[in-house]
């Protein structure tokens, strides 16, 4: 009778997991299939689909997201050998359903996994809200699956002691600028801005706003910046070598650009504090401005040049069958008259309580 394995499987997905990253050999020898996990998010009708759809290079239009999808994406090494696999997930609706982020990001692939945020640049006053909100829920999410896997692994025998546990988060290089004055994602982070076609003809003042305060969040999360437009070659190719980077390990090229008036190009460690400066603040003092970090003093600065949303703008809708990009106007009339008839349903059956009430 053979033997039964004691581990578990969570502790085999893990191991097999270590083994994918470090792109160890299978038992025969051969090479094992590398596995990566990208997640996208951003903000609604940012053109997240449309950008992945081309660093795919699949030539098929794009629809709107509906709650969560996903996708892979496949790579071959050489001749003969096994093909790379990039599990693609991409969050639809903005910032309404990122609670979903959990069925995305687990233990079983947070090690091998990376996540790519994609801001509409023509719609600055509603940049701010969308980072914010979803890179927040994705790192409590992140932090959540680390500690899981760290809780597993010290009730493991023989790793009672906690110093021993593999570290699951980013640990930054000791040279990386600014290392002990930024606050790192716990995994690779990449920003893409977008519709860069339509920013770059936006005021001068204003493009330098946005571009400085993309550039802060960039070096403050430890993340690289881009921005892209699906109608420029150029751009998309740049753009694909981020995606690559993260999906399948290829050189994303050493590039830089960080001058406002063109589109910016940032791989995580290329900028600084210093070379970002202060916030461009024209109209204000800063020294007036009441903020508890950096983070807090550029987000006033942001906001006084583009004011949030008010709330009945930002209020996005859960219910995607409510949703007007969604709309299918022959569905659409046809649930419209089955909602009639059971609200005509429930009225009918309130009153026959109502009824049987008064005559008891």
């Amino acid at each position: 009778m053979p033997k039964i394995s004691s581990e578990t499987l969570w502790e085999l997905a893990a191991a097999e997991v270590q083994s994918q990253e470090s792109g160890g050999v299978g038992e025969d020898g051969g090479e094992t299939v590398s596995e990566r996990t990208v997640f996208l998010m951003g903000s609604k009708a940012g053109g997240k689909t449309s950008i992945l759809l081309r660093c795919l290079d699949r030539d098929e239009p794009s629809k709107p997201t509906l709650a969560l999808e996903y996708t892979f994406g496949r790579r071959t090494r050489g001749h003969n050998t096994p093909k790379d696999i990039a599990h693609l997930w991409e969050l639809g609706g903005g910032t309404s359903l990122s609670d979903l982020i959990q069925i995305s990001v687990t233990p079983l692939n947070i090690r091998s996994l990376s996540v790519i945020l994609v801001l509409d640049l023509t719609k600055p006053n509603g940049l701010w809200g969308t980072m914010e909100k979803l890179l927040q829920a994705a790192q409590t999410q992140v932090e959540k699956a680390c500690s899981q896997i760290q809780r597993a692994a010290k009730a493991k025998p023989g790793n009672k002691n906690e110093a021993s546990v593999r570290p699951t988060s980013r640990i930054l290089p000791k040279d990386y600028p600014d290392r002990e004055m930024i606050n790192p994602f716990p995994v690779p982070l990449l920003i893409i801005g977008s519709k860069y076609d339509i920013f770059q003809e936006f005021d001068s003042d204003k493009k330098r706003v946005v571009s400085k305060t993309l550039r802060f969040i960039a070096h403050y999360y430890a993340a690289s910046l881009i921005f892209t437009s699906i109608k420029s070659e150029s751009l998309m190719s740049k753009t694909k070598n981020f995606f690559s980077h993260l999906a399948f390990g290829l050189d994303r090229g050493k590039t830089v650009s960080c001058d406002s008036t063109k589109p910016l190009l940032i791989p995580a460690g290329s900028d600084s504090f210093t070379q970002i400066g202060s916030p461009p603040a024209t109209d204000v003092d800063i020294t007036s401005l009441h903020a508890k970090n950096p983070k807090g003093l550029w987000k006033k600065v942001y906001e006084r040049v583009f004011p949030p949303e008010s709330i009945s703008e930002q209020r996005e809708l859960k219910d995607p069958a409510k949703d007007p990009q969604y709309s299918e106007p022959l569905i659409d009339s046809m649930r419209a008259q089955k909602d009639q008839e059971m609200e005509q349903y429930k009225r009918n059956a309130a009153k026959s309580w109502k009824g049987l009430e008064l005559e008891s």
